[in-house]
C-alpha cells in the first residue's frame, strides 16, 4: 500500500482533518455486533434507498484497510500532507473511571513515532448507542464525569500524547477538541482543573476548543474557542446563525414529513454548501468546518440524511470560502477542521473512493492553498 507524492503546495492556513480510529477489531465490538466488526461491514453493506442515491461508497486506493497496520497509517499521512491537510483530531473516547475504547491506533502512532505527521486529540464525550447497527436506543457505553479525581486520570493518559513533539500547538499550547462541551457539568471547573494539570507537567496549558452548532459559546464555558460543527442537520445550525432562514426550512421540513417514512431526510448539497464554512457572529474566536459530504444510511437505513449532489468541485468551493474566513487573521488562528478524513459509514471523508478517486482531495489541495 503507497501514496505517491503530489504536487508541494503552501496552504494558507492548517486544515486539521478529525480522524475515526475505528477501523480494527476490538473486543467490545465483536461482542455487541459479531466477531470482526468495524464499519466497513456497515459501509460494503449499504445500498440506494430512492432514486440518484449514490450507495454504497466504496473505498479507492487505500482499500478496506486496517488501522492496526503501520503501512495503513503511513499511507494516509502521505495522502493528507500532499493534498494540504495539516494534520489529524484523532477521536478520543474516556468514558469516566478509566474506561476508554478505539485507542489503539493513536497508541502506536506514540510509541512508534510514525508517521511523522501533525495530530491532536479530539475527546468525543458522548454516550455509545447502538446506531451503528440500526438499535439507537440500545445503550452501549454511557458517558460519566466522576469528577476531578477522574479528571486526573484522564489527564495523565494523555499527557504523553500533549507532549510528543507532532502534536499539534496553537499560542504554544496542545490544542484539545471537546466534541460536546455542553455536556460538561461545571465546565468553568473543568477547564480550571485541565489548566492547572498542564500547567503542573510543564506546558504552557490547553488550546480548548468546544465544538459549537452555532449557539454555545466559549467565553461562558472558559474555552479559547470554537469550531462551528455543520455535521449535524444542517437547518440547526443555519437557523442560530441566520434566522431569516425559517422560511425556506418550513418549505422543507413540511416536504420532508410527507415522505419521511419512505426515505431519508434528504437534502440539496449545492445549496447548503455555502453555508457550511461558518463563524461565530458574536465576536469569540471560532473556526470554521467543511463537509465533504454526507450519508449516515449506512449507520441509519431509512432513518438517516443524505446529501444529494455532493461533487468535488462543489467541495472545493466550500473549502475557499473557510480559508477567505480565516486567512486574514494572526498565524496561530488560521484553523479550518476538516469533517472528516474518514467517517465512511457517514459519507464524510477525503480518503479516494471509486467514484471520484482522488478528486475529493484535489479539489480539498486546490481550495486550502495560498491565493496565488
Amino acid at each position: 500500500m503507497s501514496a505517491e507524492p503530489d504536487r508541494e503546495i503552501e496552504p494558507a492556513v492548517r486544515a486539521i482533518a478529525y480522524y475515526l480510529p475505528q477501523f480494527h477489531p476490538t473486543p467490545e465490538n465483536d461482542e455487541w455486533w459479531g466477531p470482526g466488526f468495524t464499519e466497513w461491514v456497515n459501509v460494503a453493506r449499504a445500498r440506494p434507498l430512492f432514486p440518484g442515491h449514490s450507495q454504497p461508497h466504496l473505498p479507492g486506493e487505500l482499500g478496506f484497510y486496517d488501522l492496526r497496520l503501520p503501512e495503513t497509517r503511513a499511507a494516509q499521512a502521505a495522502l493528507a500532507r500532499d493534498h494540504g491537510v495539516h494534520g489529524f483530531c484523532y477521536w478520543h473516547y474516556w468514558f469516566g473511571d478509566g474506561r476508554t475504547m478505539l485507542d489503539r491506533p493513536l497508541r502506536e502512532v506514540l510509541s512508534s513515532g510514525k508517521p511523522d505527521f501533525p495530530f491532536c486529540v479530539g475527546w468525543a464525550n458522548h454516550s455509545w448507542a447502538g446506531v451503528w447497527q440500526g438499535a439507537p436506543k440500545r445503550l452501549l457505553i454511557e458517558q460519566t464525569y466522576p469528577g476531578p479525581d477522574d479528571d486526573r486520570r484522564h489527564f495523565d493518559s494523555l499527557v504523553a500524547i500533549f507532549h510528543d513533539p507532532r502534536y499539534i500547538r496553537v499560542d504554544d499550547k496542545p490544542l484539545l477538541v471537546v466534541h460536546r462541551p455542553e455536556d460538561i457539568p461545571d465546565p468553568q471547573r473543568f477547564v480550571e482543573r485541565w489548566q492547572d494539570l498542564a500547567r503542573e507537567a510543564g506546558l504552557a496549558g490547553l488550546f480548548l476548543v468546544g465544538r459549537s452548532g452555532g449557539t454555545w459559546g466559549p467565553t461562558r464555558a472558559c474555552f479559547d474557542a470554537a469550531v462551528v460543527d455543520q455535521t449535524t442537520p444542517p437547518w440547526r445550525n443555519r437557523l442560530a446563525l441566520d434566522p431569516g432562514a425559517h422560511r425556506h426550512l418550513d418549505w422543507i421540513l413540511s416536504s420532508m414529513s410527507r415522505r419521511a417514512r419512505l426515505t431519508p431526510v434528504i437534502y440539496s448539497y449545492r445549496h447548503w454548501a455555502r453555508y457550511m464554512p461558518e463563524l461565530l457572529h458574536d465576536g469569540q474566536l471560532s473556526f470554521p468546518t467543511v463537509l465533504p459530504n454526507w450519508d449516515n444510511t449506512p449507520r441509519t437505513g431509512r432513518k438517516g440524511t443524505v446529501f444529494v449532489g455532493a461533487t468535488p468541485e462543489l467541495f472545493g468551493q466550500q473549502v475557499r470560502r473557510a480559508r477567505e474566513l480565516v486567512e486574514d487573521r494572526a498565524e496561530q488562528h488560521r484553523i479550518v477542521f476538516v469533517s472528516s478524513w474518514n467517517e465512511w459509514a457517514e459519507g464524510n471523508y477525503l480518503e479516494p473512493d471509486r467514484e471520484f478517486g482522488r478528486r475529493r482531495l484535489e479539489a480539498f489541495r486546490d481550495g486550502i492553498a495560498a491565493s496565488p
